[in-house]
């Protein structure tokens, strides 16, 4: 019998003790290192034992390192950026950029992205200098408590980290002549971290949501989204260099945000550029109900021999928690299409977008997980 290995996308929503302490950090309050350290280790020891006693097979340290969100964390490990302060940092910021999904539900958003619990304007954050990566240290703190938690399991683990087009989603520089210059530096000083993240025997995930939330911040002009694309997955590539694609996955999707998602690119529109991404694993959302119909771009899309896809099964937008007969569903479905052994269970994004943002209630996430899990054993039943 085929087994359909099981994951997810990597953030977990943070235990109390976490969020108290990283929450001081955020506003600015003094934090005792020594404490931080202690309570980020104890809880992602505790995160890897929840993810292997539910059953998965790939699992991560929850995120739990990182600062901010799943993307800006990077700012603490770049050199050569300058960051202006935000109007309030004390505020709420948006998070969405403005684009289709905004101008039609407008309301919506004014409502919704005020209770979001993003902390600060933003500001500007500026490239005034040469790139460079600053972040060996922090890397290094993760790698380390993620491979201390896995020791006696036998799950894998996985970190997840940045995509250049999604470290500098909106460039603005002075030291550098052109957005590409910028971009292949940042792939550069990027690549530092995915070496250390496989170099330590994980495997590494590259999240890049931004590469597909451009479509919609420029209101559906394939015309214009389409040269943006492509030199954001030629800095991919650069980053990757020297980066064993059995090591490594690719996740895209359209935003963890739960909202209308109407003005998200189609995958069809993108799949190529998808694969262009030197990985072996191919992360994409597959639960939403925006983007769940597109299994079927595989049944003319030829997946390549040695490549995995890890289809989202489970939603990370909704509480509500899918049953293991649905999950089975959408597994064998699409593992009828490419081969069971080709298809790795998974989430459709991340249970929380950041350590003060999360998407479900945790009873629910891990509810979700387990959810995933029992699906994978129905589905090899079926196959």
């Amino acid at each position: 019998m085929t087994r359909i290995r099981t994951t997810h996308v990597g953030s977990l929503v943070r235990t109390p003790e976490l969020v108290e302490v990283v929450r001081a950090r955020e506003y600015g309050e003094p934090v005792d290192p020594d404490r931080h350290a202690a309570v980020l280790t104890a809880a992602v020891a505790e995160v890897v034992r929840r993810q292997v006693e539910i059953g998965l097979d790939v699992v991560s340290d929850g995120e739990y390192g990182k600062s901010d969100s799943w993307s800006r964390y990077i700012r603490e490990r770049l050199g050569g950026f300058t960051a202006t302060a935000a109007a309030d940092p004390t505020g709420g910021r948006s998070n969405v950029p403005p684009g289709t999904d905004k101008h039609l539900f407008g309301e919506f958003y004014a409502e919704y992205e005020a209770g979001q619990g993003f902390v600060g304007g933003g500001g500007e954050w500026r490239a005034t200098g040469p790139v460079h990566y600053t972040g060996a240290d922090a890397v290094g703190r993760d790698i380390a408590n993620l491979t201390a938690a896995l020791q006696g399991t036998p799950a894998e683990g996985f970190l997840p980290v940045v995509a250049p087009a999604s470290a500098v989603p909106r460039p603005t520089h002075d030291h550098y002549a052109t957005d590409e210059e910028l971009l292949f530096a940042v792939a550069d000083a990027l690549n530092e971290e995915y070496r250390a993240v496989v170099d330590a025997g994980l495997v590494v995930q590259i999240d890049d949501a931004h590469f597909a939330i451009a479509y919609d911040t420029m209101r559906g002009d394939l015309a214009a989204y389409r040269p943006w694309a492509e030199l954001r997955t030629e800095a991919l590539v650069r980053a990757l260099d020297g980066i064993p694609a059995e090591r490594a996955r690719y996740h895209v999707c359209w935003g963890s945000w739960n909202a209308p998602h109407v003005g998200d690119v189609p995958l069809r529109d993108i799949v190529d550029l998808i694969l262009r991404v030197p990985v072996r694993t191919y992360s994409l959302e597959q639960a939403s109900p925006r983007h769940e119909h597109e299994w079927r771009v595989w049944e003319d899309v030829a997946l390549p021999d040695d490549k995995v896809l890890m289809p989202g099964l489970i939603s990370h937008a909704t509480n509500v928690v899918e049953h293991p007969e649905l999950v089975a569903e959408r597994i064998v479905r699409l593992a009828r299409l490419v081969g069971p052994e080709r298809v790795v269970a998974s989430s459709d994004c991340g249970f929380a977008q950041g350590p003060l943002v999360r998407r479900v209630h945790p009873s629910i996430q891990w509810a979700k997980l387990e959810a995933l899990v029992a699906g994978a054993r129905l589905a090899e039943q079926r196959l």
